[in-house]
């Protein structure tokens, strides 16, 4: 089992920066894949970014250039900074986890975190 925990979100005026952090306990470990989806109203959730089994980070086009995804695995937790933020931002923030574990692949997910951003 795993739990993950997010914060950092909040209102922000566009132009700011915010980090998001997501604090994880459990089964979860250094190689396994993590991920940063949003939500806003009215449109499905989206993957923002992403880090692989192998380290690589990938990010929707919407978001390259101005976000970054870090992970600090002696602390287990996973970070999203981002910069140069837009109204287009706006949405709730999830942290998600895909640990492999033999043939089953697992996926938890955190409570998320809203992040406003005002024009």
């Amino acid at each position: 089992q795993v739990q993950l925990v997010e914060s950092g979100g909040g209102l922000v005026q566009a132009g700011g920066s915010l980090r998001l952090s997501c604090a994880a306990s459990g089964s979860i470990f250094s190689m396994d894949p993590m991920n940063w989806y949003r939500q806003a109203p009215g449109k499905q959730r989206e993957l923002v970014a992403a880090i692989t089994t192998g380290g690589s980070k990938n990010y929707v086009d919407s978001v390259k250039g101005r976000f970054t995804i870090s992970r600090d695995n002696a602390n287990n937790t996973l970070y999203l900074q981002m910069n140069s933020l837009k109204p287009e931002d706006t949405a709730v923030y999830y942290c998600n986890a895909k640990p492999v574990r033999g043939l089953r692949v697992y996926d938890y997910w955190g409570q998320g975190t809203q992040v406003t951003v005002s024009s």
